[in-house]
């Protein structure tokens, strides 16, 4: 690692690394990274204040107090660097598994996961909804964490007796050099299409687009969705050579894809039998829906077989795992269901809806808002695919944050478009999903869609606990109550 010392005395023991102030102490290294919302460097009087051993800059300081600082060209690398070297390098005690991609990431790793445990083999995730280590399990405050808290978890699992971890790598991370250093021995690309642009986010889908292939520049073996746009270009550093380099996919030659399927109902799930062809021929179902479970259903099979796991451990994980916020299912009698999904763009919406269609249901009503502070273009991309594939639209808030709730809904609006969309305006997300269950009708599907697993709802006033799956529970219980006593009455 390069750097310049630029004060002080290297002979110091570190006992701690941190990156936030208020994590600091006496022994600490603090580390400035510059955050979308804040730079590092502004703390660091803080950080000396409370007894920091050492600074890792990489803007000068000097401090009159008897501190070592020390000047690098990226503060993130080199925290990723340093966090390796302080764990012990746990990566290379686990078999590793990064899934990239912009929709699919979640479900796959979840399925990949639980194909590790079927087989008897141990294996953490560090992902959008949860990060398990084997020895503690909590939930995920972003998709990929800082390195410092990436290469902790590698170690717990490491010392748990985890012996794989699967972990979803978003762009930002790469970006950002959450995960540099690390070797993985498989990386899984689901897809590519236009998402995470604005100025919090990447300038443009080029940036996007180069980012995620970053991953591809670090792994042993790859595993690719080779109906993905792009893809050369996503696969211009891959290292491995074609023998390491395994594609799936629907439509363009790969060496894993679908000889048929059918949609088919399964207890508590809709879901897909299919039977595969080509690099390996086996009839599996998948407890999801639609053709976008197909791609994530291969992704898994091609990376499971690259871990040289059982069939019937994929097998089970297909056909068992629940994925918290992925086409979640409840069932208020058997005719009707309401579904609640994580589904936050115009692509994995009108896939979504699409995919509902081949269960022929009576109607679909879609209950759905956007992210304030974020591109505009999902909000067109949203209100589009509800326009065209729902009978009829509930548009609410999602996590407006401090932007106008109302500039967002007239943009969702105009995303509709020319389509004779049948839709209400229900501004209030907690009165809308009350409204859709009470007027779900037999044979009716009702999507909630954009906040899947998510338990906090961002406000202008700041956070509050809002989580879709409890509002759903809570009112198809409040509307049997009501129903059951109308009953009785009558």
């Amino acid at each position: 690692m390069e750097f310049t010392l630029l004060q002080g005395a290297m002979d110091k023991d570190i006992t701690a690394i941190a990156y936030h102030s208020e994590n600091t102490g006496p022994g600490t290294m603090f580390v400035c990274i510059d955050g979308v919302d804040f730079d590092g460097h502004t703390f660091a009087k803080e950080a000396v204040d409370k007894g920091s051993a050492v600074l890792l800059c990489s803007k000068p300081l000097s401090f009159t107090e008897e501190i070592t600082v020390i000047l690098v060209p990226d503060c993130r690398r080199a925290l990723a660097e340093i966090a390796a070297v302080f764990y012990g390098h746990p990566s290379k005690e686990l078999m590793l598994i990064g899934i990239t991609g912009t929709k699919g990431k979640t479900t796959v790793s979840w399925l990949l996961r639980e194909a590790f445990r079927h087989a008897g083999i141990a294996c953490g995730l560090i992902g959008t909804i949860e990060n398990d280590t084997g020895r503690t399990k909590e939930a995920s405050g972003q998709t990929t964490p800082e390195s410092l808290d990436l290469q902790r978890m590698l170690r717990e699992m490491a010392d748990s007796g985890c012996r794989a971890a699967v972990i979803e790598v978003s762009s930002q991370a790469l970006k950002q050099g959450r995960v540099y250093g690390l070797v993985f021995d498989l990386a899984v690309l689901t897809g590519i299409s236009r998402d995470h642009i604005g100025p919090r986010e990447h300038a443009d889908f080029q940036e996007y687009l180069c980012w995620k292939s970053r991953l591809f520049c670090q792994c042993k073996k790859a595993v690719v969705n080779a109906d993905t746009p792009h893809l050369k270009t996503l696969l211009q550093g891959f290292a491995g050579g074609q023998e390491n380099l395994l594609t799936y996919g629907l439509e363009k030659s790969a060496g894993l894809g679908v000889k048929d399927f059918e949609f088919v109902r399964i207890p508590g799930k809709l879901g897909v039998e299919f039977q595969t062809k080509g690099r390996y021929n086996i009839k599996l179902v998948i407890g999801a829906p639609g053709r976008f479970s197909l791609y994530n259903g291969l992704a898994v099979i091609l990376a499971a077989k690259a871990m040289e796991l059982p069939e019937e451990s994929i097998r089970k994980a297909l056909m068992e795992t629940a994925v918290p916020g992925r086409h979640e299912l409840f069932a208020p009698d058997y005719s009707r269901l309401i579904m609640v999904d994580y589904a936050h763009n115009g692509a994995s919406l009108g896939a979504l809806l699409q995919a509902l269609r081949a269960y022929h249901p009576s109607r679909i009503t879609c209950i759905f808002g956007c992210g304030g502070e974020r591109d505009p273009a999902r909000r067109y991309g949203m209100g589009k695919a509800a326009a065209k594939y729902a009978d009829f639209s509930i548009i609410t808030a999602d996590n407006p944050r401090k932007e106008s709730l109302d500039s967002i809904i007239r943009d969702i609006i105009k995303g509709m478009g020319t389509f004779c969309a049948d839709y209400t305006v229900i501004p209030d997300r907690k009165q809308a999903i009350e409204t859709g269950i009470r007027n779900c009708q037999p044979g009716e599907i009702v999507v909630i869609a954009g906040k899947g697993h998510e338990t906090m709802q961002l406000l202008a006033e700041g956070a509050i606990h809002f989580d879709d799956r409890e509002v759903v529970r809570t009112f198809i219980e409040k509307v049997k109550h009501e129903q059951d006593y109308n009953r009785r009455n009558s």
